[in-house]
């Protein structure tokens, strides 16, 4: 918390103004006038008046909705009123006679209603007059830590509802490909224990070892994805990029999600030049935006649905990749707000998923100073680009 402003020399004086001013050296000449004008008043009338510096203590010039510096501001007796612009002298001599009659009758009031207090009351319980600076700048700051401590607190809960989310949605979706490696498994084990007229084809031992593969990495992405989104998004990615060929990338990404599409009986083209340039990325982060990007592209595409993967050496400096579906589309409104943190669509808040995917992928292209957007047809289906470095050797 700032400290407070210079302690007053007199709180009872009725009539009290705020001097703000900047540090600006075109504003020095402008503010000494003001002084020296302030002077000459305060031999004609007490007034106790507080001088401010904005950029120590920016919260008062925002709660007095300050637009410009220097300004006057006369905060007791109500009603308040602010004086700024380049003529201050000129306002405050137009304004002086009116304050100082409200701060007479002010006075006036205050006495008048003198009697009416109970002689067993407690002065010394009494909290600070509210016509004080200090009192009134102290209330300010506790009312600035209050906003601030409510918004923490918000943050925290909209946190914490999430984890539980999080933790509801990982056990649920988790038990799929789970149980689906484990049959796998348990069917290799059987089939290797059995007798050799029972034992497993070659053939079939491959998939079903292909099959596990999947799935193990299918949970490796979500529980990388979790804890991911668990970290915040001010955490920093650790990106370790590298020479890589994309194209072969992504062949393996559709091979590691060909059940998914065939379990639909979806059709992927694809459009990959045979010399296109290799990027500088890390492989890793690379295959969870492609699969984050495919796997919504299968759970939106309908079934016996086309999904359509390209690749395009856009520039000398960078590759794009395409994916496009002939899914429901994004709505227009939405087009930016899918890539935000825990965003999901309404027609989405039923489906399986934590609404992280997309601002993941959208974090990790960022951070290989890429771009990543979405074209849509409501009904039509989407494509979501996104564009990486092209690998360019050291000399």
């Amino acid at each position: 918390m700032q400290a407070p402003p210079e302690k007053l020399t007199n709180p009872e004086v009725p009539l009290q103004i705020l001097l703000f001013v900047d540090r600006r050296p075109n504003s020095r000449e402008q503010i000494q006038q003001i002084r020296r004008f302030l002077k000459e008043l305060s031999a004609e009338y007490p007034f106790e008046l507080q001088v401010i510096d904005v950029s120590e203590q920016p919260y008062l010039a925002e709660h007095f909705r300050l637009v410009a510096t220097p300004a006057l501001v006369k905060i007791h007796p109500e009603p308040r009123q602010t004086l700024t612009g380049t003529n201050l002298v000129a306002q405050l001599k137009g304004s002086w006679q009116r304050w100082q009659r409200s701060a007479e009758d002010y006075l006036s009031q205050a006495i008048a209603a003198e009697p009416d207090r109970s002689e067993e009351s407690n002065f010394d319980d009494e909290p600070p007059k509210a016509s004080s600076l200090v009192y009134s700048t102290e209330l300010l700051q506790l009312s600035d830590e209050i906003f601030r401590l409510k918004q923490e607190r918000e943050e925290l809960q909209a946190q914490l509802q999430f984890k539980d989310q999080i933790i509801s949605m990982l056990a649920h979706d988790l038990r799929n490909p789970l149980t689906a490696a484990s049959l796998a498994i348990e069917t290799l084990e059987i089939g290797h224990n059995a007798r050799e007229a029972s034992r497993l084809t070659t053939a079939l031992t491959t998939q079903l070892l292909k099959h596990a593969r999947t799935q193990i990495r299918t949970i490796d992405r979500m529980i990388t994805d979790i804890l991911q989104a668990a970290r915040g998004t001010s955490s920093e990615l650790h990106i370790q990029p590298k020479q890589l060929d994309l194209g072969m990338l992504c062949e393996d990404v559709l091979q590691d999600l060909e059940e998914r599409f065939k379990a639909k009986l979806q059709i992927v083209e694809t459009d990959i030049p045979k010399d296109l340039p290799e990027v500088y990325a890390d492989e890793e982060r690379v295959r969870q935006v492609l699969m984050n990007i495919l796997d919504n592209a299968a759970k939106y595409t309908p079934s016996d649905g086309t999904i359509h993967v390209s690749m395009l050496h856009r520039t000398t400096q960078k590759i794009q990749v395409s994916v496009c579906d002939n899914g429901p589309g994004v709505p227009e409104e939405n087009r930016e707000r899918i890539f935000e943190d825990h965003y999901r669509l309404q027609r989405d808040q039923a489906q399986d998923g934590y609404g992280i995917g997309l601002s993941l992928c959208q974090r990790i292209v960022r951070s290989h100073y890429g771009q990543i957007w979405v074209d849509s047809v409501p009904n039509q289906g989407s494509c979501f680009h996104f564009t990486l470095p092209v690998y360019r050797p050291q000399r």
